[in-house]
């Protein structure tokens, strides 16, 4: 097939289930493929991790010189990237020290018992809509401090902003529409949840943020918005596929999942060959800010280039029989989360659930089975996972 269609083959639908023959033709094709809309794609590990490195490139849309609006600062550049970040992650409590994602281990793991409650032998449950969407949704939403009965309302909103993300080979703008307008829906209601606790701070991220005490550290109200938006988003969306293609991924390697059932010690290594075997994102877009060479060949400025992180995974050329899921896999350096100053900020919260989430699943799909394979899959080739993933206890 041409190479110059493979954006527009991973992308298809029917290639989610599994689309890493796709990665493989796309790493034999060359380390950067164009693509017929312009696009430029790279597959292999050492390419993409250096220009996630490389400060040519740029995540803001706005290099292509579109008049959009300011995006999160998850699309942002330094110092405006660095500035936001910082701040986003203060309430977390400061670098290499106990904040609120480790106070929230003990909550986590109460959470996930009593959503396991129901998981009786001779039940048919769906992982995703049981279990792997309810556990992040549910944590983040306590860390932000977003009532429980008010919970329901971010799927419809999540959904339409995930979308909107994802890489597309078309220029269809509806998308992106339905995007900007839950995004909007999501940071009105959050931005007024934070105004109510002015003054009234309690002990969650919101309240954090609308009584930062110093002028110079406080965030606009759009900044504020946007923040609470990214991090609701950040903190579940990621987490979801990776519970969910854990759990798939343990069901199709039965002698793994006794291993890990032998050796729980080994469930932190597994999480990370999760990462790499079963990423929960696939893709990031760079932009360049002017022309640039890239293992020879000469990127425009402005250009897509799509850095197919999945494809950088299965390198052989990184990691020794990238195909073969290993729990105990040794210098497993993946780009699961990304890579440089983009590197996923809620990643540290997904490895705790994962642990948690998976280490308590691993009794239970010892007797289980998939009701289908390969099950319905997410529309997003960008964050890809199932739709839903029903097993038979």
């Amino acid at each position: 097939m041409d190479s110059a269609t493979l954006l527009a083959r991973i992308t298809d639908y029917a290639s989610r289930p599994n689309p890493y023959p796709l990665y493989a033709e796309l790493r034999e094709a060359g380390p950067v493929v164009p693509q017929a809309d312009g696009s430029y794609l790279i597959g292999t590990y050492h390419h993409i991790a250096a220009l996630l490195h490389d400060p040519r490139m740029s995540a803001d849309p706005r290099t292509r010189g579109e008049a959009t609006h300011k995006p999160p600062f998850l699309r942002l550049d330094d110092p405006e990237h660095h500035r936001l970040r910082t701040l986003a992650m203060r309430p977390f409590g400061p670098p290499h020290s106990p904040g609120r994602v480790d106070g929230m281990r003990g909550e986590i793991d109460r959470i996930t018992r009593e959503l396991l409650e129901p998981f009786e032998a001779g039940r048919q449950i769906d992982i995703v809509d049981d279990f792997a969407y309810p556990l992040p949704v549910t944590v983040i939403c306590r860390l932000l401090g977003v009532p429980h009965e008010d919970e329901p309302l971010f799927r419809a909103w999540s959904d339409a902003i995930v979308a909107a993300a994802d890489v597309r080979p078309d220029d269809s703008t509806e998308p992106d529409k339905a995007g900007d307008q839950a995004r909007m829906e999501m940071g009105g209601y959050l931005l007024n949840l934070a105004e109510q606790r002015r003054g009234k701070p309690g002990d969650d991220m919101l309240s954090a943020f609308a009584n930062e005490p110093d002028p110079a550290l406080r965030l606009t109200d759009e900044e504020l918005a946007e923040t609470a938006v990214l991090l609701l988003i950040a903190g579940h969306e990621t987490t979801v596929n990776l519970i969910t293609n854990g759990a798939l991924t343990l069901l199709r390697h039965p002698e793994q999942l006794d291993r890990l059932r032998r050796e729980p010690e080994l469930l932190p290594r597994a999480v990370e060959e999760l990462l790499r075997y079963e990423p929960p994102v696939h893709m990031r877009e760079r932009i360049p800010h002017a022309d640039i060479d890239i293992a020879g060949t000469l990127v425009p400025a402005g250009a897509s280039v799509v850095l197919v992180l999945a494809s950088g995974n299965r390198d052989p050329m990184r990691f020794r029989d990238p195909d073969r899921f290993d729990p105990a896999r040794p210098d497993n350096q993946h780009l699961g989360f990304g890579s440089g100053i983009h590197a996923c900020y809620g990643g540290p919260l997904a490895r705790v659930e994962a642990y948690a989430a998976l280490g308590a699943l691993l009794p239970r799909l010892g007797s289980a089975r998939l009701v289908e394979d390969p099950p319905p899959y997410r529309q997003n080739a960008m964050l890809r996972g199932p739709r839903h993933l029903p097993i038979h206890l």
